[in-house]
Parts: structure tokens; sequence; C-alpha cells
């Protein structure tokens, strides 16, 4: 079943290793296939992968847009690692974001991760 996007004026859309950037109007499409896609929004950047959560999401994020969990494997047991060592309160959560991975299911894994990055962004406003 085709996923139907819609997209604001110039927003953003990545599409594996593609990004499309919408014209000065309101627009929808339909994707038919099984390509990896995040809004602009929903990515995080190497440049701003800048705490342990952060990290370990564009870590996922570019298992998922490059469709390459054992490339980046080492480097996201390491963010992992890091995050559990960060927050011992993300054990659970971290454990269902493995579990993801391992079947392969990576958009899963990076909406569990936005719940960490959440968590981290409260806590540190606290």
């Amino acid at each position: 079943m085709p996923l139907r996007v819609e997209l604001k004026p110039f927003e953003r859309i990545v599409i594996g290793e593609t990004v499309l950037i919408n014209s000065g109007t309101r627009t929808s499409f339909l994707v038919d296939g099984e390509a990896p896609i995040l809004r602009e929004k929903d990515t995080v950047t190497a440049e701003t992968a800048n705490t342990p959560a952060r990290r370990l999401y564009h870590c996922v994020q570019t298992m998922y847009l490059k469709n390459d969990i054992q490339r980046y494997r080492t480097a996201y047991l390491g963010f992992a690692k890091e995050l559990r060592e960060a927050d011992a309160g993300a054990r659970e959560a971290l454990d269902l974001v493995n579990r993801h991975v391992a079947d392969g299911a990576l958009y899963k894994a990076l909406k569990e991760i936005r719940k960490l990055m959440q968590r981290e962004q409260q806590r540190a406003a606290a």
C-alpha cells in the first residue's frame, strides 16, 4: 500500500539517500515501494548529534537510510553503551531498541530513541 506524504512549502523529506525539497506550495504525493523515508524534522545531522541519545539516533538513522545494519553495528553498540552509562534509567528502552535493531525494524527503533532524546532533553532542562 502506498504511503501518502504531504509536504509544507519548502519542507524536506529524505528517501533513502536522496533529499527532496518541496517548492513554495503545499503538495502531496504517494510513495509506492519499500524505500526508507524520514521527514527532515525527524532527522539528526552529524553536527547536531551532540548527546548520547542523539548519537545513537544518528547511527540508527544512517543504518535505516542506507539499509545497512552490519556496516554500522560496531558504532551502534558503542553509542548504545555510551547511552546506557549516561542514563541508567534508559535500560528498558534500550533493550527494546536493541530488539528492534536485531529484527531489522529500524523505523521502530528510531521512534523509541526519539523518546530517549526527549527524556534526555527534559533531564538537561531540569
